[in-house]
């Protein structure tokens, strides 16, 4: 079983118990593969940390800010909202997304991630030269990238020479299906793949699992952490509800944006939401 936002709007119908049992469940079967419960288990610095550093081959890096579910903007108002985004202490920025479903990590889709990191930092007002080396990182459940390795490096190069052009801006695939008991790496990707904290290879990472799946506190949390996820997307079923209901009023009775809003009694502190919705 896989906890899903589209399941948490049908498990609103069910029991307070009823709903509760069901969760308990999902959450026994949680890997660090599904981005609901990898967010949490990330809000400790210190697993962040390692998994950046195994990832990176990097043992002195040093995490000093971990934020999840991060939302970046740029100049425009449009925003992206990051799995985890952390910083070291040399500035340089990281963005780690889990995807289980290979259309989420398409080269696109890590080019976009890539530009929304620079685009926010130029939107503080600083310079280019001041822009900070960053990381852009897929854990993939799938060999997303088909050549039949545990990790790809993604860097631009001059055509003509081969040489690297060094501009601060790294890509990296890593496939969870490249699992083992010898490398760092590969014993990192099966502690991905485990449901039970007993069977990971890393401190660090099997007791943040073991909080969030076995004590009382932990559970508690990550119960709450559901029902606040259900509720964003029952909020968010609903504006995109409001907003295909404008689109149709101003389509086929060929009102104005504001004349719809009116239409459909939506508050005046509420439209400037809607209108960025449509323009999308």
């Amino acid at each position: 079983l896989k906890y899903n936002r589209k399941r948490g709007m049908i498990q609103m119908k069910l029991t307070k118990e009823q709903q509760r049992e069901r969760d308990l469940e999902y959450i026994r079967n949680f890997r660090l593969m599904d981005d609901d419960f990898m967010v949490k288990v990330f809000e400790d610095k210190e697993c962040t940390e390692l998994v950046l550093r195994i990832i990176l081959e990097k043992p002195d890096l040093d995490v000093i800010s971990v934020n999840t579910e991060y939302d970046v903007h740029n100049l425009y108002g449009h925003s992206v909202r990051l799995d985890v985004y952390a910083t070291d202490s040399a500035g340089n920025e990281y963005n780690i997304e889990i995807q289980r479903d290979d259309r989420g990590a398409g080269v696109k889709r890590a080019r976009g991630n890539s530009s929304m990191l620079d685009a926010n930092f130029e939107k503080a007002g600083k310079y280019f030269d001041d822009l900070p080396e960053t990381y852009v990182i897929f854990i993939t459940e799938r060999d997303v990238l088909k050549g039949d390795l545990p990790i790809y490096h993604i860097e631009r190069v001059i055509r003509e020479t081969g040489e690297r052009f060094d501009d601060k801006s790294n890509i990296v695939y890593v496939n969870n299906e490249k699992r083992d008991d010898i490398t760092p790496l590969g014993r990192l990707m099966h502690d991905f793949a485990c449901k039970d904290a007993n069977d990971m290879n890393y401190a660090a990472l099997a007791e943040k699992v073991r909080y969030f799946k076995e004590d009382e506190k932990g559970v508690d949390n990550m119960c709450k952490a559901m029902e606040e996820m259900r509720a964003e997307v029952a909020a968010e079923a609903k504006a995109e509800g409001i907003a295909s209901s404008l689109t149709n009023l101003m389509t086929n009775l060929k009102l104005s944006f504001e004349q719809a809003a009116a239409a459909l009694g939506i508050p005046s502190s509420e439209r400037q939401q809607y209108a960025e919705m449509l323009k999308r």
